[in-house]
């Protein structure tokens, strides 16, 4: 079995030796032949490393490592680059000073890899210029640089603002070489999570293209439906497709819609269904920006956003809908046009992150005297068709909430986050929800699916005692009639918290007849 580079060994079976190849080099070409400044965003663990490796070995001119794949007959492999590869995915950056440090160490590396001189400064900007300076005079070829996760020294400190400015700095300072290098650079290709603004980081570096929402570039990371099905095709016998696509399918960054391959090769090895992108980092930082900024969960559902929230990342202005997206938490679900500007309708890609993102949600929580997962018993009680149980379960959850833990987190009098409490236990435990459903009279606050019976859900937050509206108005409006004929069974249900005793205060429902 030939060697080959970890950007192309997408999956080794570990049971039979096997390898599997998913064949992304076309895009190497594409890139080549269309510019020389690229920048893309993907979420992390979405196969930007392996990319950035595979760019690195064509470089080289490797081509040994290529063999049956496109890039084999359609690179000129008689020309070699000296390739400048930086990656920031190691370890946390802890300052502005521990970066400085830590990028002069991998640039002295490309020194002795080299066997070039330059001297020895403690100064970013001077060193990376040096080095492309060398590296082009020695090998009288223009020289190729690689950076992969540009962007985690910052986001390994976005909680501290004062750092992070600094650090930005640096940053700055040492992308501003790429500009200044132009005339020595053969090509540029820059990875991370977010998509900072080219003013806050890239300053002045307007060549820079952004390939991260570009229908050429779409699939360049993750597999689509049809490179899943035919490069795994046995190790998908007896698998159920549709499940697979329900839990892991989803992203879309405006071409065919990919898994992240992280989840999929991990189920191969493991054949159990669980969110393993998701366990391999908890959005605490994204979940606290909610609490702080008041957000109301269940519009995660269908957020409409402007270019500004899709484009650019502002560290002096976090916004939760960036990072939200920028992450992998949402996706492109669908977009439109009003006269010359574009708008994009985001929502969860697909099952694993939507009730995972929720019980992270509910996890930040205190609770105190809770034994049981209120989401496990949320789940049993609409199985059950027990809604007595399910006003138990509800009650005691917004009991064992601490008195102390409004106060820290201000949350007294926030409407929003009762509902945003109970979206949460419904869709963290798996059931099939709707939120904000609209019908031709209003928006249902809450829907819950299970088997042929429909849940539809009203909400209303009192001062103090019940008002009895909230199940008149799903009667009133007539908010049932949407699914009278597709489901079989339909229950109507009302509930009022009040905010003074920060509980469950009303709770009715009745049998659609």
């Amino acid at each position: 079995m030939k060697k080959l580079p970890i950007g192309i060994q997408s999956f080794k079976s570990i049971r039979e030796d096997n390898y599997y190849y998913v064949d992304k080099t076309p895009f190497v070409k594409k890139l080549v032949d269309n510019g020389k400044y690229f920048f893309l965003s993907r979420p992390r663990r979405f196969g930007k490393s392996l990319f950035v490796d595979t760019l690195k070995q064509a470089f080289l001119g490797n081509k040994q490592l290529f063999e049956g794949l496109y890039l084999e007959n359609n690179w000129d492999w008689s020309k070699k680059y000296p390739v400048i590869h930086i990656d920031f995915g190691g370890g946390v950056i802890k300052d502005s000073q521990d970066l400085k440090e830590w990028i002069i160490r991998q640039l002295k590396r490309h020194t002795l890899t080299y066997n070039i001189l330059v001297e020895d400064t403690d100064n970013v900007r001077f060193m990376f210029t040096d080095i492309i300076f060398n590296l082009y005079n020695t090998y009288e070829n223009p020289v190729v640089v690689l950076v992969d996760e540009y962007d985690k020294p910052i986001l390994d400190k976005i909680e501290e603002q004062q750092k992070v400015i600094e650090i930005r700095e640096v940053l700055k300072d040492f992308y501003s070489v790429l500009k200044t290098a132009e005339p020595y650079l053969k090509f540029v290709f820059l990875t991370g999570v977010s998509r900072f603004s080219k003013v806050s980081i890239f300053s002045g570096l307007n060549q820079l293209n952004d390939i991260t929402i570009d229908l050429r570039f779409s699939t360049i990371c993750g597999y689509t439906q049809s490179e899943l099905e035919t490069v795994f095709a046995d190790r998908l016998e007896g698998i159920d497709l549709e499940k697979l696509k329900y839990w892991y399918n989803g992203y879309n960054w405006l071409g065919d819609k990919v898994y992240n391959p992280f989840d999929i090769l991990l189920f191969f090895d493991k054949k159990e269904f669980r969110p393993y992108w998701f366990e391999t980092g908890t959005p605490t930082f994204l979940v606290k920006l909610f609490y702080k900024n008041r957000y109301y969960l269940p519009n995660l559902e269908n957020l409409e956003a402007d270019e500004g929230i899709i484009s650019n990342l502002d560290v002096d202005n976090v916004k939760v809908e960036n990072i939200l997206f920028q992450s992998g938490y949402l996706t492109i679900k669908d977009t439109y046009t009003l006269g010359d500007e574009m708008y994009y309708l985001l929502s969860y890609p697909n099952f694993e992150v939507r009730t995972s993102f929720n019980k992270a949600f509910l996890n930040y929580i205190d609770r105190v005297g809770l034994s049981y997962r209120p989401e496990s018993q949320i789940y049993r009680s609409i199985q059950e068709n027990n809604l007595d149980k399910l006003k138990d379960t509800l009650y005691s959850f917004f009991v064992s909430i601490p008195n102390d833990w409004y106060r820290k987190n201000d949350l007294d009098s926030y409407e929003g986050f009762y509902a945003s409490v109970v979206y949460a236990l419904f869709t963290g435990s798996g059931l099939n929800t709707k939120a904000e459903d609209t019908t031709n009279i209003g928006k249902i606050d809450l829907t819950v699916f299970y088997q042929d019976k429909a849940y539809i859900i009203e909400f209303k937050v009192v001062e103090k005692e019940a008002e009895s509206k909230a199940l008149n108005q799903i009667k009133e409006k007539k908010y049932y009639e949407k699914y009278t004929g597709s489901c079989k069974e339909i229950y109507l249900v009302g509930i009022e918290f009040s905010k003074e005793k920060r509980n469950i205060v009303y709770f009715e429902y009745e049998k659609l007849k």
